[in-house]
């Protein structure tokens, strides 16, 4: 099968880019697949050289390069949406490249065959009018307007193309699916979960790590590390993960490692007016997320809204107790209390703060429920993902010959 895959970029440092770059992968090599990346920058996949001879079973990897341009978000995104679609055309028209399917990690282009939903602007842009008031402390009058017009275009993109019942909808989590029932009013949404590299995270890749993890952040041995992964921290949880910290006895405070690409200053400020400058580590994303886990003893993230997130299940997977909240589509992997926390209210820091305070006083408990953590994620793995993604493929193909040929753009 031949598949255009449209993204603006695809690593191992980001959550749904991740997931698709593992996806890219294995579709490639296992089901002999290939694929044709339209996007402004790709890494950690081994690509194809599109002059390379191929026989019709072969699996490749090739990457079409995008031009990107700089400025605002709103702007880049409708750039790269208008840029996309012209290259693609572009290789219809002038190289007679046809696709069998064009496959989106959500909206990236007007006219997708299938898409995967990894986020749902509707939700995202439900939360930032319930949290108008909060946001408006760590954004401009400029950047809040811009972040409106943003979620409204997306939302408005998501009316359009989600509600086409020709596209092929998939979610990464049950929750997801439902928001796509709710929202757009689409009943016929596969769930198509997120996975884990199984042997890439493990409790004894962490452990054997730990150690120097540890020492080049300054952490002591005897210092609980608590770790956050994510971008958009205000929902993934950093208000109220900061306040529980606060809640704490200053002389048993743990330690926390934020990493993620958003602004920091403002939280960095909440955090100096709570006392916790001492006890906050700000990092940006790097394709080895191992060294984060390895330096991390309890995984927190209660977040207001997440589709599926990875770094909760690669921390179970590496041993690592979790709490995150019932608004995480990953809680479909766990059972509370058995192998992880799940919090009713994310904004509950007291709640939060008593469930750091067990993990923190109780070495079996934390002993525990890791291992249990670790056992649980072994049912979650990429191949798993891949296997559903690929039966997904194939009843889209076969419904996509039962519909009119639409244009690439």
């Amino acid at each position: 099968m031949r598949l255009a895959v449209v993204s603006p970029f695809i690593d191992r440092r980001h959550g749904t880019e991740r997931a698709f770059a593992e996806l890219i992968e294995r579709l490639s090599r296992d089901y002999g697949c290939e694929v044709h990346i339209y996007a402004q920058r790709v890494e950690d996949l081994t690509l194809s050289d599109p002059r390379a001879p191929r026989t019709t079973d072969s699996g490749t990897i090739i990457w079409h390069r995008v031009p990107s341009v700089p400025g605002p978000h709103l702007a880049q995104f409708v750039s790269w949406m208008i840029s996309n679609g012209f290259l693609r055309s572009w290789h219809a028209l002038f190289r007679r490249t046809s696709y069998d399917l064009v496959l989106s990690p959500g909206i990236n282009c007007l006219h997708p065959d299938v898409v995967i939903v990894h986020a749902l602007f509707h939700r995202l842009r439900e939360l930032a009018r319930a949290e108008k008031g909060e946001r408006a402390a760590d954004a401009g009058f400029f950047r809040r307007a811009h972040r409106r017009v943003y979620y409204a275009l997306l939302s408005g993109l998501e009316r359009r193309i989600y509600g086409d019942a020709r596209v092929t909808l998939a979610a990464a989590s049950k929750r997801t699916a439902g928001l796509l029932r709710d929202y757009i009013r689409r009943d016929d949404v596969r769930v198509v979960p997120n996975g884990v590299d199984l042997a890439y995270f493990s409790p004894k890749a962490r452990t054997t790590r730990r150690a120097e993890a540890r020492n080049r952040r300054g952490f002591r041995d005897e210092d609980l590390v608590l770790l956050l992964i994510g971008n958009d921290w205000r929902t993934k949880g950093l208000p109220a993960t900061l306040a529980a910290l606060a809640a704490l006895p200053r002389e048993s405070r743990p330690q926390l490692l934020v990493v993620g690409n958003d602004s920091p200053e403002h939280f960095q400020a909440s955090a100096s007016r709570l006392g916790l400058q001492d006890c906050c580590r700000w990092e940006t994303p790097r394709s080895d997320v191992l060294d984060f886990y390895a330096a991390a003893d309890i995984y927190v993230s209660p977040t207001r809204e997440d589709c599926f997130s990875l770094p909760v299940l690669e921390a179970m997977a590496c041993g690592l107790p979790v709490i995150t909240s019932v608004f995480n589509g990953v809680v479909d992997c766990i059972h509370d209390g058995v192998d992880g926390f799940v919090m009713r209210e994310p904004r509950d820091a007291q709640k939060l703060a008593q469930i750091i305070r067990r993990l923190q006083a109780d070495a079996g408990l934390k002993q525990n429920v890791g291992a249990a953590a670790a056992e649980a994620a072994r049912g979650w793995s990429w191949s798993r993902n891949a296997e559903a993604a690929w039966e997904l493929l194939k009843v889209a193909s076969a419904k996509k010959k039962q519909t009119r040929y639409r244009k690439p753009f």
